[in-house]
């Protein structure tokens, strides 16, 4: 859809995008497709979207794909997003599905699992609302977001980088993250005061490790709460005292006076392995 479609449907709707709700609608058709193509989407894929909107990339992501499932909080926009898939795509009607409900609480979907994940996430809830996706549906392979281009930054840093953080290491648990593209900010309505990126994660195995995702993660938070420590002196609490820290560390074959934005997700996975 372009702008013209989307003010009017949007207007038919009395739809007013709001700040609470990180909602900025793409107004521009080409980047609608440049998100569908960068994403890779197969005829054979089943899509999850969060928060479609007023439905542009959802229509272009059931031109591409076999299936494609929105998950939408607004009420007026999950009422009114099959209504304007049968309108404007009737032959594809029966390979979309809706779900009304805000993602961080979704634990399954209708239909086939999804395989690939493809958004314009709000900037709000950008990286809760990846990682909950991907720690949720295991299933999904390729995911392509639209997030701030800072948060874009975050998310494809890696270690020794000033963004690199506990968004960028969380992410690498699951994928191999990379920037995938650049968007401007004439394409949405309203037009946000900052530009916004592409980030493309491939799925692959999380590290070896006898710890759990949680006790790594627990170590990440540690570590980046106070960043400019040590991670002798950041871990402690975690650890218990900052000898028990250090002898952790030492333990996984990592300096206590390195800080955080120096480790892999494969270091901070040895450091939990580790834990007195």
């Amino acid at each position: 859809m372009g702008p013209a479609d989307v003010r009017e449907l949007a207007a038919a709707l009395g739809v007013r995008p709001t700040k609470q709700r990180g909602q900025n609608f793409v107004i521009d058709a080409n980047t609608v497709r440049r998100i569908v193509r960068t994403a890779g989407v197969r005829p054979d894929d089943t899509v999850v979207e969060v928060g479609p909107g007023l439905g542009s990339l959802t229509l272009a992501l059931l031109e591409a794909a076999a299936h494609v499932t929105a998950i939408e909080i607004d009420d007026v926009l999950a009422q009114a997003l099959p209504e304007t898939v049968a309108a404007r795509l009737p032959q594809k009607a029966d390979r979309f599905d809706l779900v009304h409900s805000d993602a961080m609480a979704v634990t399954g979907l209708p239909g086939p699992p999804p395989t690939a994940l493809v958004a314009n996430l709000p900037y709000n809830v950008a990286v809760p609302v990846l990682l909950h996706m991907l720690a949720t549906f295991p299933g999904i392979e390729r995911t392509l977001v639209m997030v701030q281009a800072e948060v874009a930054d975050r998310l494809a840093a890696g270690p020794g980088s000033k963004v690199y953080g506990v968004p960028s290491v969380k992410a690498n648990w699951y994928a191999d993250v990379k920037r995938a593209g650049a968007i401007g900010r004439n394409v949405f309505w309203p037009a946000p005061n900052v530009d916004s990126g592409l980030v493309a994660l491939v799925r692959r195995d999380p590290p070896r490790t006898a710890a759990s995702r949680q006790e790594v993660f627990a170590v990440v938070d540690a570590a980046f709460a106070q960043r400019r420590k040590t991670l002798r002196a950041a871990l402690a609490g975690w650890a218990g005292s900052a000898g028990a820290a250090e002898a952790a560390l030492v333990a996984a074959g990592v300096s206590p006076q390195a800080r955080g934005e120096a480790l892999t997700v494969e270091e901070f996975a040895a450091v939990a392995e580790h834990k007195p």
